[in-house]
């Protein structure tokens, strides 16, 4: 069942006021498990490339993908129907395709289990994706530290334990077809879930999908829109942090409709 759209907090991660972004940041896990950050320190140049990158793969032929299907680390592409992530759908799998990319260190790794399409392809994806990885781990940083002075933690707790080793750290590329077969009608890009790590950082490409249920018991479910705001990424807990927190911080469950790119990295 539809909701309206939903008003989340905002974040300004540059903020003076340190103790105003503590507070919001505590209000926004406790109440809804979704904010918007502002001051991130990703740049939109960076974020256009990365769409770009993404845009261009997802455009391949099925056959050619399938040539970086995701392997045992799990790094590579996946096509749609491979995943469903409500296991009480009712359809094979969700409409969704994904490229998984973990950390992607300054020098070529030995044994680097991240699968990459042909640089001759493709020249420009491997640099893309290593600066957005350390600027979306910049930002994540950023907002464990503030999510832990929330808990009466001292600013660098998750860093200090660590719990923010960037090795532990996945980007995901996401496309929701835009048109679906009668067959999929009611079927979901991403069907109802929640994340099981610490937090999700998502950048979309500004074309709404993005839904939450604030109370995954009701029937039926209230779903709301989560709109697009210019400047701002959407952060969200998940399953860990509301472990960690002896549900305290509460993770929401959420879905996305069809016809969207978005990044995630969590």
């Amino acid at each position: 069942m539809a909701g309206g759209s939903l008003d989340l907090p905002v974040v300004d991660l540059a903020s003076p006021d340190l103790k105003s972004a503590v507070d919001a940041v505590r209000k926004a896990c406790v109440e809804s498990g979704f904010f918007y950050v502002t001051n991130h320190g990703i740049q939109d140049g960076l974020l256009e490339a990365l769409f770009a990158e993404s845009k261009k793969f997802f455009e391949l032929p099925l056959e050619e993908k399938m040539l970086l299907q995701r392997n045992s680390a799990h790094r590579g592409y996946t096509a749609p129907y491979a995943e469903k992530l409500d296991a009480s759908s009712e359809f094979q799998g969700d409409l969704k395709e994904s490229f998984y990319i973990g950390a992607v260190g300054d020098v070529d790794m030995p044994n680097d289990p991240n699968q990459w399409p042909p640089k001759e392809r493709f020249p420009s994806w491997k640099d893309t994706m290593k600066l957005y990885h350390a600027a979306a781990l910049a930002a994540g940083k950023r907002i464990l530290s503030l999510i832990a002075l929330s808990l009466d933690l001292e600013a660098e707790f998750f860093q200090n334990i660590g719990a923010v080793d960037c090795s532990s750290e996945v980007i995901r590329l996401l496309h929701y077809p835009g048109e679906v077969n009668e067959s999929d009608n009611g079927n979901y890009g991403a069907s109802a879930h929640s994340d099981y790590g610490m937090i999700t950082l998502l950048a979309t490409d500004g074309t709404p999908g993005l839904q939450i249920c604030r109370e995954k018991d009701r029937h039926p479910q209230l779903w709301e829109d989560v709109r697009h705001v210019d400047g701002t990424l959407i952060v969200n807990i998940g399953d860990l942090l509301e472990r960690w927190t002896n549900c305290v911080f509460r993770y929401y469950i959420f879905n996305m409709l069809c016809g969207i790119h978005h990044v995630c990295s969590s």
